[in-house]
């Protein structure tokens, strides 16, 4: 049976269920890591897989953005690994965070939703890397090591596409759906004020989502209101 490296330090985790019970290396010198995930299972997974990398010391283990960011201050973090949706705030909000208390740690979202609303939104906010949860544990090793080099690490696509407005060319009728979605209309209400079928609202919205990149009408709807309903 091969050794532990020494990365785990004075002892062993306790509980791989509670994250909270890890026990973080201190006083390594490598590259220091955080990692913020509301799964305690998916968090107790990332500090196995993370630390049995002698270039990395996991310096922090926890649920939520607020927690994520508080580490951040109180100590050199060089790289952050958080879930896109935090019990507190989404991803794109620790980001906005990061930035604007001039915090030097580099952010990977480490993500089950890989839909192009979450990737537009982390590149926009500032994510260094974006990896997804389906992916072998080893492509997120090598964007730690990337990010950490000072490289991003971004799944292969259009980063112009990504950092323009996706409500930008919306027509009329979709912005007026749209508008209609954050008045909190139901699709038989916007039927019978827009003169169409139950049927034919389902059909425009279903182009509508894909259009802007939503994944549902409350995706759609924060989009909207994101965006400023004053452009509408």
């Amino acid at each position: 049976m091969q050794a532990r490296p020494q990365i785990y330090a004075q002892s062993e985790p306790r509980s791989v269920s509670d994250p909270s019970d890890l026990v973080v290396n201190r006083k390594h010198n490598g590259v220091t890591i955080a990692v913020a995930d509301k799964n305690p299972i998916v968090r107790a997974g990332l500090f196995d897989y993370i630390a049995r990398d002698e270039r990395f010391a996991v310096r922090e283990m926890v649920a939520s953005g607020a927690e994520f960011i508080s580490a951040c201050e109180r100590q050199k973090i060089d790289v952050g690994v958080i879930g896109w949706g935090l019990p507190d705030m989404t991803g794109g909000d620790v980001l906005r965070a990061i930035k604007r208390r001039n915090l030097p740690t580099r952010v990977i979202i480490y993500t089950g939703d890989f839909s192009p609303a979450v990737l537009r939104e982390a590149v926009k906010s500032g994510a260094w890397g974006v990896t997804s949860k389906a992916d072998d544990p080893s492509v997120l090793i090598d964007a730690i090591a990337c990010v950490q080099q000072g490289r991003m690490s971004i799944p292969f696509v259009d980063i112009s596409s990504l950092m323009s407005d996706p409500l930008e060319n919306l027509t009329v009728r979709e912005k007026e759906l749209l508008r209609a979605l954050a008045n909190g209309w139901t699709n038989e209400q916007i039927a019978t004020r827009i003169g169409i079928s139950r049927n034919t609202v389902k059909y425009h919205l279903k182009n509508l989502y894909e259009k802007i990149g939503a994944n549902n009408r409350a995706m759609a709807v924060a989009m909207f209101l994101s965006a400023g309903p004053e452009r509408f």
